[in-house]
């Protein structure tokens, strides 16, 4: 099992992060979410024409065409992913109908929001070029060969092992490259390189394992994504103070100690996400379902509606019921209608 720190970005990489975020439009490449599969993100023309792309992203796009089908998949893996996280908390990672950023303008104010949304980005774009490379999908990359021989344990390395150091190289060149851009430089994502996982197969008679073969593959894309909520949730707000001739990043709070390098930390508070703003990308919460058995979870009617501003009401739903399994190998189920009490926030 991985652990946290294993997976989540490098602290140093995160305290900069927000710096970069708060001056720059760091996640407005996400906007190739918005294109139809059609649409070609490749080529010199076409790299040209795509919007929320800094200059030099449309030079790696120029250069590195083959692997921006691969970026659009990583956009489709971040809004998924933080839909997944945030599913049942005020700012559930909606999208927003038309704009550059697919998250609103909340994620150009430095805030926790946009912390997370730019690490999980960076992280989603190694995975899915990883992937690609395993695949066989990209022409400059493959597997990685430098896993080979016999390991500590006895079993012998072999196999397709994720090319994950070719992922994060074209991860930091592409996704940090408005900040690199403005001289600010960011340390490359270490996180899942001391995350990967071994998968074997035995090899024998009859299913023995006179042989063992081991691969190494990255953990699944909901880990990353659950540890960096974890940061998300314990998050620090920090000041940009002068000390001397540079410039350190403190907590804001005098009372809070000074984050761990693993730690996320922010710059603007967030807003509360409760009313309808358009021009920032927020729909409020009016008609979200809560829970309203409960009042301390963040998914609980008073925190989600933002007061007891909810009402109840029954539904009819549709749900399996009375499954049975049939040989081999299925399984069949009846749809039955149940009268359920659901819970929303006012509107």
């Amino acid at each position: 099992m991985p652990t946290d720190s294993s997976v989540t970005l490098t602290g140093r990489r995160l305290l900069l992060l927000l710096w970069a975020t708060h001056l720059t439009m760091a996640t407005n490449w996400l906007s190739l979410a918005r294109l139809p599969r059609s649409r070609p993100v490749s080529g010199t023309e076409p790299c040209g024409r795509l919007r929320g792309l800094t200059p030099g992203q449309v030079g790696v796009c120029r250069a590195r065409g083959e692997v921006m089908e691969s970026v659009r998949k990583a956009t489709e893996m971040v809004i998924e992913e933080c839909q997944h996280q945030f599913r049942n908390r005020r700012w559930n990672c909606s999208t927003t109908p038309r704009g550059i950023n697919v998250f609103g303008r909340v994620m150009n104010q430095g805030t926790r929001e946009a912390a997370f949304v730019h690490a999980l980005a960076s992280a989603a774009v190694a995975v899915a070029v990883t992937r690609g490379c395993s695949r066989g999908e990209l022409e400059r990359c493959g597997c990685d060969r430098k896993v080979r021989g016999v390991s500590p344990e006895g079993f012998q390395w072999s196999g397709c092992s994720d090319n994950l150091s070719y992922g994060v190289a074209f991860s930091q060149n592409f996704v940090d490259e408005p900040e690199r851009a403005k001289g600010i430089f960011l340390f490359p994502v270490q996180a899942i390189l001391h995350n990967m996982k071994v998968e074997c197969k035995c090899h024998g008679v009859s299913g023995s394992c006179e042989l063992k073969t081991c691969w190494k593959v990255m953990p699944p894309f909901r880990r990353v994504g659950s540890v960096l909520k974890e940061r998300f949730d314990g998050a620090t707000e920090i000041r940009l103070t002068r000390v001397g001739s540079r410039t350190a990043l403190l907590p804001r709070d005098p009372q809070v100690k000074p984050p761990a390098t693993r730690d996320l930390v922010y710059l603007a508070s967030s807003p509360d996400f409760c009313r309808l703003d358009p021009d920032n990308g927020i729909p409020g919460t009016a008609g979200r379902r809560c829970n309203g058995t409960s009042r301390l979870a963040p998914d609980g009617c008073e925190l989600l509606c933002c007061g007891p501003g909810f009402r109840a009401g029954r539904a009819e739903v549709v749900q399996r019921c009375s499954c049975k399994f049939s040989w081999c190998c299925s399984v069949r189920c009846q749809q039955c209608k149940n009268t359920v009490l659901i819970h929303t926030c006012r509107v």
